[in-house]
């Protein structure tokens, strides 16, 4: 076996130049605001945002051999305020530095408050890389001067240039002579998603094990899948892909979609997540999505996560499962949740209303004597047990409705009685009854 390179084929096939970057044509293709930067030799303060493989570091090193500037990089994972102080004291007038910080969303409020005054004297050039939300990560006044933009997954295509370009370049690769059959090299471009590193990592151990096992040097599917292994989630625990699929799964289950539903929620499990998020937005759909629609929904949910504490994660899962497709499947209704979501702030702008005099308590002579329950009619010894009339609301907001059924599953019956009692108060002085459709 010929002896490899301890430097990873990922480190050693970095690109040095825009002409070598392969990706990212979003913001470097002909027009786009960084490469037209670049050309004028006028580069802003940016931040890389995007996942992990997509060409972060590397373009920040390009950028500064392009402007032949001072790079000084420090990593947030290791750093501190006394780092920066001293990189800052290894600036120099007169020469361009640009200083590049990776992780940068590790970085606390002060720590990220120390570049400030360098940023904005012009002494530096900030590039700080991301894998997390920059809105969300960095503080306000780190992001108003800087750029953010935005490095998107690598294509397959992409993935399957970069790898032949390694075959072809890197020396150790060339010595073993090996080459990647068609499929093979769409299976590792799949198995990659988006992430370079990764994907030069995989080809480098298929290539060390298509030598071990005395084959023709051609590196096969099977040698991909062995340097794989189990797929990875793309997503880490909090971060944003976190969210990403957190929201999918409530968008398919808003959207009626069972299979996406279901998808969403392998997706989830197969990163060993705690199925307690999952279970968690199943109950806020089912008041928020589903409503008085199906109550069954809520029950079955609570249900779901009894069962998962009770007998374990695998039939547990799976019981979760049937309440994501129960919830799928169950009529939907927003109209509990736009009610709570009006009555509340109706309630934030008129909390200073009194209590109607017949709705308030009178426990005392004196709550008596001030009339207190004045007026009152107890619904239970009236026709249908309701006082029809009768106003529950302060009389600045008699006519408000907030809760309107939609016409779906049981609020359809809803409805109807709604628009029965709605008849009873508009006829409450005459003597026709009316009776209820649907209802006994």
């Amino acid at each position: 076996m010929i002896k490899r390179n301890l430097e990873p084929l990922a480190a050693r096939m970095r690109p040095t130049d825009l002409a070598s970057y392969i990706g990212q044509s979003n913001i470097l293709g002909p027009g786009q605001p960084l490469r037209e930067s670049l050309i004028s030799g006028q580069v802003h303060s940016m931040l890389l945002w995007g996942p992990p493989g997509t060409g972060k570091t590397t373009l920040a090193q390009i950028i500064a051999q392009h402007l032949d500037a001072n790079l000084i990089e420090l990593s947030a994972v290791t750093s501190g305020v006394k780092d920066i102080r001293q990189a800052m004291a290894m600036t120099h007038s007169g020469v361009t530095t640009i200083v590049f910080v990776d992780e940068v969303h590790r970085f606390n409020k002060s720590q990220q408050d120390a570049f400030l005054p360098f940023i904005e004297s012009g002494a530096i050039t900030f590039i700080g890389a991301t894998t997390e939300n920059p809105s969300f990560s960095c503080n306000n006044a780190l992001l108003s001067r800087c750029r953010v933009y935005v490095l998107q997954p690598h294509s397959e295509q992409d993935i399957i240039q970069i790898c032949l370009h390694a075959l072809t370049h890197d020396s150790w690769l060339s010595e073993c002579n090996v080459s990647v059959d068609e499929e093979a090299l769409m299976t590792l471009a799949s198995l990659s998603s988006g992430d370079a590193r990764r994907a030069l990592l995989y080809l480098e151990l298929a290539v060390q094990l298509s030598q071990s096992d005395d084959s023709d040097s051609n590196i096969n599917q099977r040698h991909i899948a062995q340097a794989a292994g189990q797929k990875i989630a793309q997503f880490d625990q909090q971060g944003d892909y976190y969210y990403d699929v957190l929201s999918a799964f409530h968008k398919s289950v808003r959207g009626s979609s069972s299979d996406g539903a279901l998808y969403w929620y392998a997706r989830y499990l197969n990163a060993n997540s705690d199925p307690i998020p999952i279970m968690r937005r199943l109950l806020a759909i089912a008041t928020e999505d589903i409503g008085l629609a199906d109550p069954r929904a809520l029950t079955l949910c609570l249900n779901a996560w009894d069962t998962y504490h009770r007998v374990g994660a695998a039939e547990g899962e799976r019981a979760i499962a049937q309440a994501c497709v129960y919830c799928a499947l169950a009529p939907k209704s927003n109209a509990l949740y736009c009610a709570f979501k009006a009555a509340k702030v109706a309630a934030q702008s008129t909390c200073d209303l009194p209590v109607p005099n017949h709705l308030r308590n009178a426990p005392t002579t004196l709550a008596k004597s001030q009339g207190h329950g004045d007026g009152y009619r107890y619904s239970h010894n009236e026709a249908h047990a309701v006082s029809a009339g009768q106003h529950y609301l302060p009389d600045e907001l008699a006519d408000q409705g907030f809760f309107q059924p939609s016409p779906r599953g049981l609020e359809q019956k809803l409805r109807q009685k709604q628009e029965f009692l709605d008849d009873l108060n508009k006829t409450a002085y005459h003597n026709a009854p009316i009776k209820p459709k649907g209802f006994q």
